[in-house]
């Protein structure tokens, strides 16, 4: 069986996988599985929003819409038989629907395409399908295909962002609307090649409520980050080290593991939890152990104790450690222990527990600390400051060094190009491409240091707020006309979705790297250059003197 898939920055010779394995890891079979639930969502949705239209309850509909494009995500799940199930759940919550509309004496709305509303028998019948889908996305054209990905992969990290406010009970109606009514539209050839760029656009608007909503969920329930030293060694006692993105998971974590002795390390993204209030009073809640989520390799081999994925990011686990690691929520991984959430919306990490106790302490691979918990409540109280070190030529430059980190090796620019910039510009970022540079020993600007981390990808709303605080201190009428240049790293869906938000917000000039989205055709490129400025990088002395040295 062979593959196609494109959606993250990895893709195989920047043009797509096709072979018999992702270069994540993941298999052709899961991917079409994958694009085959999504396209069965299409025309699901179809319905739910004719079921809204008359008032009629889709709430689980809606939540396995948000879940299922999250679960798609890159490095999310692997699991065939997960995706088998998705595809099950998603005709079975359609027929509930359809039978719900039809109950009330009203027709059913046409689908022209009847694959979008297909049934099957057995899971072989699936299998069969799935073997089917193309894997390119269908469109009328190369160019409608292109930003119908930009679309759907923006879907995808959307959903992230809005599973994670979910799980703290907060919602936002207008987005699961949005969202539902996109999909359908994406099946929508009628569409003119403006049509879809609005849609883009629309996808950024939503992008940034969603990144609200979620900021509003984190800072409520555990408070706002506070600048926290983080330390970086190991102790002596055994340990769970906790990765991915789930505040609620390492809360949960948190408590059953209090009093026994076991320590808790936060990996990758997981990173920023020790900047919550409510988080950081466990005293057990220790450090940080490794870098950023493509070395978990090496670093879960050498942690000696368990491993707990809460969300995306996962690599497939060497069987050296793999019976140390489990998954949680849409994380799934064959032959990796899944722990599931109970009807009182908990979860019991009682395996992990006892097998923690039985480990030996972390292998201790690194000293020292990292400073992070630069969110947005924390830098605008330090706005008077930050004014007038601005004002008095302390600082030149804000540099947005945000996204996502990867394998390759050319992203060892990033390393270089925080190492070249002048001692008068300050980096601002969130998400795991920090670890190419935040702990380098970079010092302050008369007290405030040059890396300002805000915290996860999920964070990056905080960035976007900072640079409207600013604005708005300086009075400026054009958010291009702060002193902030923008060099993001991207890897998967929700970096892309981050890009989305920035162009709403008007954000010109990005620089996007280390290469441009493979599913972005020379048209599409064209109309993000022309429009907003979008560009690749090239080398950190030449990007240097454009960005920061150059202005």
């Amino acid at each position: 069986m062979s593959m196609y898939c494109y959606q993250c920055q990895e893709a195989a010779k920047g043009i797509a996988c096709e072979g018999a394995k992702g270069v994540c890891g993941v298999s052709p079979e899961v991917i079409n599985l994958q694009d085959l639930a999504i396209h069965l969502l299409k025309g699901a949705a179809v319905y739910s929003i004719q079921a809204k239209n008359m008032g009629l309850e889709t709430k689980e509909f809606d939540n396995k819409t948000f879940s299922l494009l999250f679960k798609t995500i890159t490095n999310v799940s692997f699991s065939e038989k997960d995706f088998i199930n998705e595809v099950k759940i998603i005709i079975g919550l359609r027929k509930n629907i359809c039978n719900q509309i039809i109950s009330k004496g009203a027709k059913l709305e046409t689908v022209a395409d009847q694959s979008l509303i297909a049934d099957f028998e057995n899971d072989q019948e699936i299998k069969e399908a799935a073997s089917k889908i193309s894997g390119k996305i269908d469109a009328p054209n190369d160019d409608i295909r292109s930003l119908r990905a930009l679309i759907i992969y923006g879907l995808k990290g959307l959903a992230a962002y809005k599973e994670h406010a979910h799980v703290l009970g907060y919602e936002n109606q207008e987005i699961v609307e949005f969202t539902q009514n996109t999909l359908v539209a994406l099946t929508n050839d009628n569409l003119t090649l403006e049509e879809n760029i609005a849609l883009v656009m629309n996808t950024g608007k939503h992008a940034v409520d969603v990144m609200a909503l979620l900021d509003e969920a984190n800072t409520t329930t555990y408070g706002n980050p506070e600048v926290t030293e983080v330390n970086i060694g190991v102790g002596t006692n055994p340990g769970i080290l906790i990765s991915g993105h789930d505040l609620k998971d390492i809360e949960q974590l948190l408590k059953q593991t209090e009093g026994t002795g076991i320590d808790i390390y936060t990996h990758s993204e997981m990173l920023p939890a020790h900047y919550y209030p409510k988080l950081k009073k466990y005293t057990h809640l220790v450090g940080n152990y490794g870098n950023a989520w493509w070395e978990q390799t090496k670093e879960f081999e050498s942690f000696n104790g368990p491993v707990l994925m809460t969300t995306n990011c996962l690599v497939p686990p060497k069987d050296t450690y793999k019976s140390r690691v489990y998954t949680t929520g849409e994380v799934r991984f064959d032959g990796v222990k899944h722990i599931e959430i109970n009807a009182n919306g908990e979860k019991d990490f009682s395996a992990i527990i006892e097998q923690a106790k039985s480990c030996k302490a972390p292998m201790e691979i690194e000293t020292g600390k990292i400073t992070g918990g630069f969110a947005h409540n924390q830098v605008i109280a330090l706005a008077d400051k930050v004014v007038e070190a601005v004002k008095s030529g302390a600082v030149k430059k804000f540099v947005v060094m945000a996204g996502c980190d990867g394998r390759q090796a050319k992203r060892d620019y990033y390393t270089k190009f925080a190492e070249q910039l002048p001692n008068d510009s300050i980096i601002l970022t969130a998400g795991c491409a920090k670890y190419r540079y935040n702990k380098l020993e970079l010092g302050d600007i008369g007290g405030i240091p040059r890396v300002l981390d805000a915290g996860q990808c999920n964070d990056s709303y905080s960035l976007a707020v900072i640079a409207m605080k600013l604005q708005e201190v300086f009075g400026l009428d054009d958010i291009n006309d702060l002193p902030i240049v923008y060099n993001i790293a991207w890897y998967e869906q929700k970096a892309v979705t981050v890009l989305l938000a920035l162009l709403y917000l008007g954000v010109k000039n990005i620089h996007l790297g280390p290469t441009l989205p493979a599913f972005l055709t020379e048209n599409v490129t064209k109309v993000l250059v022309e429009n907003f400025g979008i560009s690749g990088i090239t080398t950190p002395e030449a990007d240097l003197e454009k960005l920061v040295l150059g202005n």
